[in-house]
């Protein structure tokens, strides 16, 4: 008795009772919910630029149908004649230059387009966009934009960079040339997009761009076809700007679609499209427009005037080690996944402007 008396008047011990003490589970609780909101933070942004709708193709690629196979045969023939027979072709090679623009204009009247040309003073020279529309009905006053350049970098025959666009633009034209669309589309064949006009107002697409803006037209979509012919299966043959390396493959085996952050409702539309009618890999990323490779094209040019643009590329300089080299010749590009390509793009673009 004297000892629970004593107890009693002297009160409890010193600390929280045993049950309030946390146990060494509890203590990790906020700072792992810490760590886990954090990540949560830096994770949500990455996925808006790389979540993209349907699945990337994965597996051996199934063989070329006929069609595909004569669409190889027209790539190659137009890629050969525009890097090889003209090769080089800028306002500093302008007689080539012109060459080219002669081909790409007959090539479409050949088609039965009629080619409207957009021209402008540039050094003293006189230099053009090519301008083939395919009319729309429903929703004619609507306008997809399908562009590629035509011009090359100094000394370099420019077989990637970018007969492959140019020839993948015309053989669009020919593939969708029975097309009845509901938007008007627009095959452009755009000038001076390599240095030192490279986002400048000499930039052909920036010229065009602009004009059509003033004219207040409802572009709804534009798609730049830029560089699609390198392709490789070795690991570690594809690089990326820095801190993208993690998201996407290290096998350079796959088409790309880009666009900035205001376009990524036309990059997962684009995608989804090329997933659900091709048997071909593909990537997607709508980004900042100030990461590197991501304006690399004439797309920039619509994006200045407000439109949604995208690129459709094999990423060029992070994959193709012959770019802006005079070892950018035709016999180094892949003309079967070229036409695998295409064969998608078809598809895309009837997509957007239906």
């Amino acid at each position: 008795m004297p000892d629970l008396l004593s107890q009693l008047l002297e009160g409890p011990e010193s600390g929280p009772p045993p049950e309030l003490v946390p146990s060494p589970r509890r203590r990790w609780i906020k700072p792992v919910a810490i760590l886990a909101a954090v990540i949560c933070i830096l994770a949500a942004p990455i996925f808006y630029m790389t979540s993209m709708p349907g699945r990337p193709y994965i597996g051996t690629l199934p063989p070329l149908t006929a069609e595909q196979t004569e669409i190889a045969q027209i790539l190659k023939s137009r890629v050969w004649y525009l890097s090889e027979t003209i090769g080089e072709r800028n306002v500093f090679a302008y007689a080539a230059l012109q060459n080219s623009a002669d081909y790409i204009e007959k090539s479409f009247n050949q088609l039965g387009y009629t080619v409207k040309s957009q021209e402008y003073m540039v050094e003293t020279r006189r230099v053009r966009n090519l301008i083939a529309e395919l009319p729309g009905s429903s929703k004619a006053s609507e306008v997809v934009v399908v562009g590629a350049h035509y011009d090359t970098v100094d000394a370099c025959p420019g077989a990637d960079d970018n007969s492959s666009g140019a020839a993948a633009l015309l053989e669009l034209a020919r593939l969708l040339r029975d097309a009845h669309p509901a938007r008007t589309i627009r095959f452009v064949a755009f000038v001076n997009e390599e240095p030192p006009w490279f986002q400048t107002y000499n930039m052909g697409s920036v010229v065009y761009a602009k004009s059509v803006r003033a004219k207040k037209e409802n572009v709804a979509a534009a798609v730049s076809i830029e560089t699609i012919g390198t392709f490789s299966d070795q690991p570690k043959s594809q690089q990326y700007p820095a801190g993208f390396g993690a998201l996407y493959p290290s096998k350079g085996n796959f088409i790309v679609f880009v666009g900035n952050l205001g376009s990524r409702s036309l990059v997962r539309r684009a995608i989804k499209s090329f997933r659900e009618h091709s048997s071909f890999p593909s990537e997607g990323s709508a980004v900042p427009s100030a990461v590197p490779g991501a304006g690399w094209s004439d797309h920039w040019s619509f994006w200045q005037q407000g439109y949604p643009a995208i690129m459709v590329t094999d990423t060029a300089p992070f994959r193709n080690k012959n770019y802006h080299l005079p070892s950018d010749r035709a016999d180094t590009l892949d003309y079967g996944r070229m036409a695998r390509v295409v064969d998608g793009l078809r598809n895309v673009i009837a997509d957007l402007a239906n």
